[in-house]
């Protein structure tokens, strides 16, 4: 199955994929609207550029083959789709325990900032075009691509 990878070479840490993510998961379709309100409203970018000294990457989820998440989760709320091999987040499910965003060894499921569920990304499973975040890259830092090993580098 097709996934997101980060390419730290070429990550310069701008944020246009959180942008591109807030906007692709919003009610508007705008940027601006997205941004500025919907955001306040609880709308949520589903991965995150994470940097140190050295490099940046964004951090989204691997819907990895054997997803750790999944195993942690206590109520079902974390569930990998055996059709399409997607790690599925179901908010109606989740009861707050986060034990989920504590066993993801890629820090990319998140804590929603409301404090009531978590963030993921679902790779934009809504958009025929494939996930905003790798077309919004400016350096191509972010790959959707199939590859063997699925929860490496």
């Amino acid at each position: 199955m097709k996934r997101i990878y980060p390419d730290k070479e070429y990550c310069i840490g701008c944020g246009l994929c959180e942008i591109a993510c807030l906007k692709a998961k919003s009610k508007s379709g705008d940027i601006h609207t997205a941004y500025l309100e919907e955001r306040r409203k609880g709308l949520f970018a589903r991965l995150k550029v994470g940097s140190n000294d050295l490099f940046s990457a964004a951090l989204s989820c691997r819907h990895c083959p054997e997803p750790e998440c999944v195993s942690a989760c206590i109520s079902g709320a974390l569930f990998q789709d055996i059709k399409s091999g997607r790690s599925v987040y179901d908010a109606q499910k989740c009861v707050n325990c986060f034990a989920c965003v504590a066993a993801c060894s890629y820090a990319a499921v998140f804590p929603s900032p409301t404090g009531s569920g978590v963030v993921k990304c679902n790779l934009c499973v809504e958009r025929p075009e494939g996930p905003a975040c790798v077309e919004a890259c400016p350096n191509m830092a972010l790959i959707y691509e199939d590859r063997e090993a699925a929860c490496t580098t």
